[in-house]
């Protein structure tokens, strides 16, 4: 008898464990931290712990083996003495506004051609994501090859086409043609994230919108200008703000293919960062550059996203 009794206790208490473990689970106030735990800790282990110490080096004067003293805002101040890095936020700005207004008008070309109904659809809207989907240094690297001054693709093609004057421009050595170059190649990447993203957005606008205004005679240029701009407007407000900042803070396009040359010509703030951080050692001024535009950023967020936050209500 005392052997059974040791035997359903036994099982009891696990049992009870289990009930008292679902019911706990089965409260939001337990679940919601339970699951949001493990994306605060990636976001303080990679998010918040590196900006961090990017801003305590940036008010300080580290340097690769000696230590640091903390000096204030001195590091942003000083850094307009240079005149690379004075090249080099003109040309983020440029970098940036060429490559996000393109990528802008294209997208929503492309979006509304991917809409149609075409032959082998999904076919097309599978090659249209490659440049997105191939890694960023492989794909970069076959850029480079094309606009090698040797042996350019790109200058080959547009002599046979009696565009360009043999031998053709050296693309990766001029400086407007390098950041013509650059600009293109993140073009050329980021054009399938704006053209997925806004072909979703169209996917969205109700049919009946297009025939109601078409029973009242509008054109097409009048129902794209009325009905499907107004409608996009917070997706493209989004995906203009994930752009922007991708694109201000590019590193891989610039460094595989020009280093930031010719003579600082195509340097921005994250390839800038790591010469004058990691290869000349002065860790605060790199940190300050790297961090040179983040006020900038969060203005353009805190405006864009007041701006989606109107268009929804």
């Amino acid at each position: 008898m005392a052997i059974g009794s040791l035997r359903v206790a036994s099982t009891a208490r696990p049992t009870s464990l289990r009930v008292r473990l679902r019911t706990a689970l089965d409260r939001e106030r337990a679940l919601g931290p339970l699951l949001v735990t493990p994306a605060l800790v990636l976001l303080v282990l990679l998010v918040a712990y590196p900006f961090g110490m990017a801003l305590y080096f940036s008010l300080s004067d580290s340097f690769i083996g000696r230590p640091s003293h903390f000096i204030g805002l001195r590091n942003f101040v000083n850094l307009w003495d240079s005149d690379a890095f004075r090249q080099t936020f003109q040309n983020a700005f440029v970098f940036t506004g060429l490559s996000v207004a393109c990528k802008l008008v294209l997208g929503i070309w492309l979006a509304l051609l991917l809409n149609e109904q075409l032959w082998l659809k999904r076919l097309i809207r599978g090659a249209v994501l490659l440049p997105w989907v191939i890694p960023t240094a492989l794909s970069v690297l076959g850029w480079w090859w094309m606009f090698n001054s040797l042996y350019s693709v790109v200058n080959w093609t547009g002599i046979h086409l009696g565009l360009l004057d043999p031998p053709g421009p050296n693309w990766l050595g001029q400086k407007y043609y390098a950041m013509a170059a650059v600009v293109v190649v993140n073009i050329w990447r980021g054009l399938p994230f704006f053209a997925i993203t806004i072909l979703a957005g169209l996917v969205s606008i109700p049919r009946d919108l297009y025939e109601a205004a078409e029973t009242d005679g509008a054109g097409p240029v009048r129902r794209f200008w009325y009905v499907t701009l107004p409608l996009l407007s917070p997706v493209l407000a989004i995906v203009v703000l994930f752009s922007t900042i991708f694109t201000f803070s590019d590193f891989n396009i610039v460094y595989v293919l020009t280093r930031g040359g010719p003579i600082n010509s195509t340097h921005l703030f994250a390839t800038l960062a790591r010469q004058v951080g990691l290869e000349t050692g002065r860790i605060g001024e790199g940190a300050a550059i790297s961090l040179y535009l983040f006020p900038v950023l969060v203005l353009v967020v805190f405006a864009q996203l007041r701006f989606v936050r109107k268009r929804a209500y």
